[in-house]
């Protein structure tokens, strides 16, 4: 795709890995989202200003865990902003690991094993900006 100064709805969806009711239903909606103007039926954002609403409001740091030591999912929560509650539910579904450990009931991941889990789920950054 060329870089274009300004981006439609389909063209922000493409490159950022998104369907296109996400950008025109979720983020066109957020109140840090850029202004718009016409180009031919649709709206067109500047492409920087949506780059860095996405790294702003979209896309989430990069975590960095102890790879050896034993997280909770509550202080994996804490770490990177998910809750609790989604790591035990994407569990549930097969999209987060067993623990490594369940000494005393508790469940706990290697860092390892949980930065592995994030690097797969979307919206968390794995070495490329939003505007490559």
């Amino acid at each position: 795709m060329v870089d274009r100064p300004d981006l439609i709805a389909p063209e922000i969806a493409e490159k950022y890995g998104v369907s296109i009711h996400t950008v025109t239903k979720a983020w066109a909606r957020h109140p840090g989202w850029p202004a718009s103007h016409k180009r031919g039926r649709y709206k067109a954002y500047d492409a920087k200003a949506v780059a860095d609403f996405v790294r702003e409001h979209v896309q989430r740091p990069a975590v960095e865990l102890e790879p050896r030591r034993l997280y909770t999912a509550q202080e994996i929560a804490e770490a990177t902003g998910l809750s609790a509650g989604t790591i035990r539910a994407d569990r549930t579904r097969g999209r987060w690991p067993e623990p490594d450990d369940t000494e005393y009931g508790v469940n706990r991941w290697y860092g390892a094993t949980a930065t592995a889990a994030l690097a797969g789920r979307r919206g968390y950054r794995r070495g490329a900006s939003p505007t490559s």
